[in-house]
């Protein structure tokens, strides 16, 4: 007798648990997991209802799924790179080994507009630095749409990919793609936003990552010694790129407390979100500039 899709995607998450893979490249649990790669395997549509967990599966599909599992498990390739695909910001993307896996918790800050801290309607230029996939600057285009969004990146394969989400999303005109180390591609731009998702994992924390982390590129993660070297950056320049009033808004995950150390005068406003993260600062031109 055939399978349904339900009893495929708790097979797997079974699978999973007993496999000890690591969660946290979209999804954080094992049946999460299971279900993306099910559904992508079956090609099943995105938005499922309740009577496609009951659909009978064929023998073929079945195989399909278990060697997507096996894959999984065996190389420990994020699911996102086995589907090709990922969502942030409710929006999919393009995603594969020339780009991390979008997983930022500031997507809920870009779904708001970036409200309370600056109004929405007001913001006419964003610049996302290290954007990757483009996901964060292709996300502020969506949420601001008033906006004009240049997305930076040193890697010409980041920029690849992020140009097929540009395409993707129709937003070729509203954001602009640039090859470029920080801000040096941007003479005397100024901005209302600069956001940025940086490299911020230091040494020692890189070897100890989950094995999922090595397909990731390690330009996007290591960020030397302390895991500063581009939050360094970005805090002595972002200010000379900012309009008045303009917000600097970081993620810097686990080297928050690094970051209170090496700055103990910057008065940081650390970010909290509904859905979970943290690590993300906010700081505005004026504070950049007297401190």
């Amino acid at each position: 007798m055939a399978l349904t899709v339900r009893r495929l995607i708790e097979r797997g998450a079974a699978r999973l648990r007993r496999a000890g893979v690591f969660f946290g490249h979209g999804t954080d649990n094992a049946w999460d997991e299971a279900a993306a790669l099910v559904w992508h395997a079956l090609a099943l549509p995105h938005s499922p209802g309740a009577a496609l967990y009951d659909r009978r599966v064929s023998r073929a599909a079945e195989r399909r799924v278990a060697q997507l599992f096996s894959r999984r498990i065996r190389e420990r390739l994020p699911a996102a790179y086995l589907t090709g695909s990922s969502w942030f910001a409710g929006l999919p993307f393009v995603v594969d080994a020339r780009v991390l896996v979008p997983r930022s918790p500031l997507a809920e800050l870009i779904e708001r507009g970036f409200a309370p801290w600056i109004e929405p309607e007001c913001v006419r230029r964003v610049l996302d630095v290290g954007t990757g996939s483009g996901c964060i600057a292709i996300a502020c285009a969506h949420y601001l749409p008033r906006a004009r969004v240049d997305a930076l990146d040193i890697s010409p394969e980041a920029l690849e990919v992020a140009q097929q989400n540009r395409r993707r999303h129709r937003l070729t005109r509203r954001v602009r793609l640039l090859k470029s180390d920080h801000f040096s591609a941007l003479g005397r731009e100024r901005y209302d936003i600069i956001v940025s998702n940086p490299p911020y994992v230091g040494r020692r924390e890189l070897r100890r990552l989950p094995a999922e982390y090595r397909h990731e590129p390690r330009i996007a993660l290591a960020a030397g010694r302390s895991g500063l070297d581009s939050v360094h950056v970005l805090l002595r320049e972002a200010a000379r790129h900012l309009r008045p009033q303009g917000l600097l808004i970081v993620e810097v995950g686990n080297t928050e407390r690094a970051v209170r150390r090496a700055y103990p005068r910057l008065p940081f406003v650390w970010l909290a979100f509904a859905r979970g993260g943290g690590g993300v600062f906010l700081l505005r031109r004026e504070q950049l500039q007297q401190h």
